[in-house]
């Protein structure tokens, strides 16, 4: 349970940094006060993190 709980604190995360770019799309300066509000050092790790994994995922498979 506890890793679903992380997994819905991360989609969490990244759903309300979606919502802050989309918003900075209407009002830019706004949206990226937001934004850097939105994203701490923590997030942007995990964040990156994921988009690392993802990739070697993607690499993976289509090596195969």
């Amino acid at each position: 349970m506890v890793g679903a709980m992380n997994l819905g604190k991360l989609s969490d995360a990244a759903v309300g940094t979606v919502g802050n770019l989309a918003g900075g799309v209407v009002d830019p300066k706004a949206g990226l006060g937001k934004l850097r509000a939105a994203v701490t050092p923590g997030r942007a790790v995990t964040l990156a993190a994921g988009l690392l994994l993802g990739y070697l995922v993607a690499r993976s498979r289509r090596r195969s």
